[in-house]
């Protein structure tokens, strides 16, 4: 798959999804709480999603051969990474909810996630939360015109795991996206400096750290979708779509620093 270097016009169009998926974040932020369940959540997202005129790309998605996927919205809780499909079960107090999923609008697609608490959390899931959403910002800086892949994945492991003693997910990576769900290149949280292509302007990127409290394998479960690093162990994601330009990376999603906390 060739690296889709996108034009001034679908920049525009990638724009506004962005300005829209954040909005629907936004929108269904305050509704993040004890005793509300994941499936209300989608269902929530799904709407907002289709009043603005916009498509949930992920319903139905198969990805190498896999079961369609079934909802508008991934929703991993605790030890589940991504593609957690929702359920009717309540949120308890304590729990880590990452909700994550593509939103297209006008042909042109978007990725974000965030990780939320569930009321009041664990010191070391604060932590966690904290030092994802901190190596976004870490690998962001470096997303510059002529740096490569392997310059800012270095410098995400470095950040999570020699700096806070975390581990960065080795089986799922960031990706480019836009014209499609999932477009090359892979950018994963983990590699050597100087390794993987060169970023030019024109590039768009679902940038996303994904990072355990504790070293693991990543398991697919039986449903052919939930990933998770298991039971005792907890994960969080913080992605944004980013813009390469000639001065440096524009985020197209999101716009706070801050580690959202539901209530």
């Amino acid at each position: 798959m060739a690296i889709h270097i996108k034009s001034p016009w679908e920049i525009e169009k990638m724009a506004k999804a962005g300005q829209l998926h954040t909005a629907i974040f936004t929108e269904v932020e305050p509704h993040i709480r004890p005793g509300v369940s994941t499936y209300e959540l989608d269902q929530m997202i799904l709407q907002a999603i289709e009043r603005v005129g916009g498509k949930a790309p992920q319903i139905g998605y198969r990805a190498g051969g896999t079961v369609p996927y079934p909802s508008a919205t991934c929703m991993s809780v605790d030890d589940v990474v991504v593609h957690g499909l929702p359920s009717k079960r309540p949120l308890r107090e304590g729990e880590l909810l990452k909700i994550d999923f593509l939103f297209t609008y006008d042909g042109y697609t978007t990725d974000m996630a965030r990780t939320y608490a569930i009321g009041k959390v664990s010191p070391e899931a604060e932590r966690l939360m904290r030092v994802t959403e901190e190596a976004f910002w870490v690998g962001f800086e470096l997303l510059q015109p002529g740096k490569r892949i392997g310059d800012v994945a270095a410098a995400v492991q470095d950040f999570v795991e020699r700096q806070h003693g975390l581990w960065c997910i080795r089986e799922m990576v960031g990706h480019g996206v836009g014209r499609e769900l999932h477009e090359d290149p892979q950018v994963p949280n983990y590699g050597e400096p100087g390794k993987g292509p060169k970023l030019r302007p024109g590039m768009t990127l679902a940038f996303e750290p994904m990072v355990a409290l504790y070293p693991a394998k990543m398991v697919i479960l039986a449903d052919g979708w939930t990933a998770t690093v298991g039971k005792g162990n907890l994960a969080a994601h913080y992605e944004n779509t980013v813009l390469i330009t000639e001065d440096g990376p524009r985020l197209l999603t999101g716009r706070q620093r801050s580690v959202p906390v539901g209530r």
